[in-house]
């Protein structure tokens, strides 16, 4: 028998000094805190912008990503090409990497918010064409560098076949305990394991969009883990796997680390603005895990492999990206318990668990004693990590589908000339408002047939419009080019649709008791001296409010809802009652037409309609609510058939606005607030509260011109900082005229009160106002023209900030000037009848 030569020792590894060493530690403190700071203030910049109205910046996302390769790209490519230690190469060259990529990841966020679907396929194919580059880079680096050789599992020199690079282009076969073959082995399922139970918190709080939205994001989750794995390979385990027999302490808490430091970037880069918040607190730990998997795997007598990285991390992701809209991840929802907050709690409990799974993926799979990982157990983990998944998503979860929806308005609206103005008073505008409607019902009937057909036919759900002639579908990417194509379709809109909460939010409740008398507001423009004086209370005017709906049972409103089966209208969740979660609604309503010394004419009644929630809408709620208040229908009631436009309110007060983020276009909402004008309703609504940037009164409908546009003013008459300014599309002198809007006290759901500010403070004093002329002369009721006119030629001066823009006229600030109740009513009266 030959006698086989003796084995060369095996190789000692490189042992670095104290200095790369403290270089390493430095740069990777430092690229955590240039990742997390850039994103967190590109999120913030996103946010202010979309608070103040201000359009959109492209370049933030391109110049933070810029910021962050410089910053953190250069010290980690010092660490990957200067040391000689090759654990410290290794981290350099995974940090760069990370950064670089988050570079390409970040630059994607160009792409508009509003089409998530288009932003998750570049996402998925951009993280793809990376994993590529880096995997074919990592194996030619592999195939052109000595063996790394990686001990067996007794610490003895390795095998030939390990004695290779523990890289990508090894297929090794060890024993029973590692991942080879095409079978997920146990390491790789202890892994599955460890990501699943990262996607338990998102599978109670979140819920999922639309059918390819939700598939995008499954593939963009997955090519994500895919370039970790790339990133995270054997070749970068290897480095710190050293040691005769190795010690899996040091590459958990070491390897670990550094694996932590390169998902950071990832996850910066995963999902639009916002989306990636949750992903920065939930990777990084994950790292050690992915650290104790590889020690177990190694244990084995081989490399683990890319396969726990890609199943953990791909896992792990798919619950941000997937069940959460980052267009909701905003400031606009934050207040009380809406998806900020949710998301939070999510991130939060993700968090704790990939804290939990590196204490306890570390403790049993990292000891020296430590057996290798069974395949039958590490199977029965993820089994019932999947079960408790569905169980979790199905129960207290929020199975099913929730993408957004499509308004898709028509070429041909109705032609509404030629109306004649008929009597005056109620009686002519009753005859205009029964013209508008049918003429708008029966263009819509007659154009939208074949689509809507077409529509039910593919189980789209359509829901149709009159008052703008348009119908709501669901609907992607696909429905909407398919729509954008057809002859009678002008255009399509994004009607966006929240998801709904794992609970609801408590109803607001006001903590302020009643005024002993009429409050500051009221006082200030007069309309207590018309009460007194004039003996003029609004009586016999109905206003109508679309907001987020109204506490009908406050001791302020209740006398006054005109009741009836046709005065309240719920689409959002179709309660038979008056009712209002937020309070906004019945502040604005207490500031029209309560008692107690809040509402400018308390003796109007009120009808309501609910077109908010959580402070967010939609075009097509906002078109349902316009649509009852030109013909209110009963409960249940079809809006084209059971419309009543005899009980139609006399003026509207609407203390909102559409913006790009909820789906509108500038002229989204042009044809209705046309038609409530031809009908002779008169819309008031709030300039926004974007200021002090001029133009921007930009949002429907305060930005149309047949609209009441009103600004808001402080108790000393000066304009608000938060006012909008004018001057809006084309060049129109906006807001119209202005009203108190700081620190106004009005009713609040519970029977209580608060005091609040905002444009929506203002609105609902004007329409009482108007309620007042038209209670004082009947014969002004429909008449919009010269009720405008009354309205603005009657004004009270009103005061610019100094040193403020006045954004080319004081006119673009103040309007006419402040709202006169009492100079308003005495015109009225002198009006008489038109001649």
């Amino acid at each position: 028998m030959e006698i086989a030569p003796a084995a060369a020792p095996f190789p000692a590894p490189h042992r670095p000094g104290p200095w790369p060493v403290v270089a390493a530690v430095l740069v990777g403190g430092w690229a955590v805190l240039v990742t997390v700071s850039g994103q967190v203030v590109g999120w913030a910049v996103d946010q202010v912008l979309l608070v103040t109205g201000l359009p959109r910046a492209v370049l933030v996302w391109p110049l933070v990503a810029l910021a962050t390769v410089l910053l953190v790209g250069a010290p980690s490519l010092a660490l990957a090409l200067l040391p000689r230690s090759p654990a410290v190469r290794a981290t350099g060259r995974a940090w760069l990497g990370g950064a670089l990529a988050l570079g390409a990841l970040a630059l994607l966020r160009t792409v508009p918010p509003v089409h998530q679907e288009a932003y998750l396929a570049a996402l998925a194919a951009t993280a793809a064409v990376l994993a590529l580059i880096v995997g074919r880079l990592s194996r030619r680096r592999a195939n052109a560098a000595p063996g790394t050789a990686v001990p067996g599992p007794s610490g003895a020199p390795p095998a030939a076949a390990e004695h290779l690079v523990a890289g990508p282009a090894v297929r090794p076969t060890g024993p029973a305990g590692g991942d080879g073959g095409r079978r997920l082995g146990p390491v790789t399922l202890l892994a599955v394991a460890a990501g699943l139970a990262s996607l338990l918190p998102w599978a109670w709080v979140g819920a999922l969009g639309g059918a390819l939205e939700t598939l995008l994001a499954g593939l963009a989750a997955a090519a994500l883990g895919g370039l970790a794995g790339a990133l995270l390979d054997a070749t970068f385990w290897a480095r710190f796997a050293v040691g005769t027999p190795p010690r899996p302490a040091r590459l958990v808490l070491v390897g670990g680390l550094v694996a932590g430091v390169a998902l950071l970037p990832l996850a910066a880069g995963a999902g639009q603005s916002g989306a990636q918040l949750p992903a920065l607190l939930l990777l990084p730990p994950l790292g050690f895990v992915l650290a104790a998997l590889e020690a177990a795997a190694r244990r084995s007598g081989r490399p683990a492999g890319r396969a726990p990285v890609r199943w953990l991390v791909g896992l792990a992701l798919a619950g941000p990206l997937a069940f959460t809209d980052p267009e909701e991840i905003t400031v606009l929802l934050a207040a009380g318990r809406d998806v900020p907050y949710w998301v939070a709690v999510g991130a939060g409990a993700a968090f704790a668990v990939a804290v939990l799974l590196a204490v306890g993926y570390g403790v049993l799979l990292a000891r020296p004693r430590a057996g290798a990982p069974r395949r039958t157990a590490a199977g029965l983990a993820a089994a019932s990590l999947l079960a408790a998944v569905a169980v979790v998503y199905v129960v207290p979860g929020h199975p099913g589908l929730y993408g957004e929806r499509l308004l898709v308005v028509l070429r041909e609206q109705a032609d509404l000339s030629g109306i004649p103005a008929g009597a005056p008073g109620r009686d002519g505008r009753n005859s205009r408002a029964t013209e508008v409607y049918r003429r708008l019902v029966t263009t819509a009937d007659r154009t939208q047939g074949d689509l809507r057909r077409e529509l039910t036919r593919l189980r789209l759900n359509p829901t149709p419009y009159y008052l703008l002639n348009a119908i709501e579908t669901d609907g992607g990417p696909e429905v909407r080019a398919w729509l954008s194509g057809r002859p009678e379709v002008a255009r399509v809109l994004v009607s966006q649709r929240l998801r709904p909460l794992p609970a609801a939010e408590p109803p607001a409740h006001g903590d302020q008791p009643a005024p002993a008398g009429p409050v500051w507001n009221v006082s200030l423009i007069g309309a207590d001296r018309v009460w007194s004086e004039l003996r003029v209370t609004g009586a016999g005017v109905v206003v109508g409010s679309s907001d987020s709906g109204v506490d009908g049972r406050h001791p302020a409103l209740a006398a006054g809802f005109r009741g009836g089966d046709d005065s309240w209208y719920d689409p959002w969740e179709h309660r038979t009652a008056p009712g209002d979660r937020g309070g906004h609604g019945t502040h604005t309503v207490g500031s029209a037409v309560g008692r107690n010394g809040i509402g400018v004419a308390p003796g109007a009644q009120w009808v309501g309609c609910v077109n908010l929630d959580r402070n967010l809408g939609s075009p097509a709620h906002y078109l349902d609510c316009l649509q009852f208040m030109l013909a209110p229908f009963p409960a249940g009631g079809n809006p084209f058939t059971d419309g009543r436009p005899d009980r139609a309110p006399d003026v509207l007060t609407n203390s909102w606005g559409c913006p790009p983020i909820e789906g509108c276009d500038p002229g989204a909402l042009r044809p209705a607030t046309a038609a409530l004008a031809t009908a002779g309703i008169l819309v008031v609504a709030a300039a926004g509260n974007t200021g002090p940037y001029c133009g921007s009164v930009a949002d429907p409908p305060a930005a149309y011109a047949d609209v009441v546009t009103v600004g808001a003013v402080d108790r000393a008459r000066q304009v608000t900082s938060f006012s909008s300014r004018g001057p809006a599309a084309g060049g129109l002198a906006k807001p119209d005229l202005v009203a108190p809007g700081a620190g106004v006290l009005s009713a609040f759901p519970g029977g209580g009160y608060a005091t609040l500010d905002g444009t929506s403070m203002a609105t609902p004093q004007v329409a009482g106002v108007v309620a007042l002329m038209w209670s004082a002369n009947p014969a002004l009721v429909g008449d919009l023209a010269r009720t405008r006119r009354i309205l603005l030629d009657t004004t009270a001066k009103a005061g610019v900030p100094a040193g403020a823009d006045t954004c080319g006229s004081a006119r673009n600030l103040t309007g006419a000037g402040l709202v006169d109740a009492y100079a308003a009513v005495r015109a009225a009266q002198r009006a008489g009848a038109p001649s």
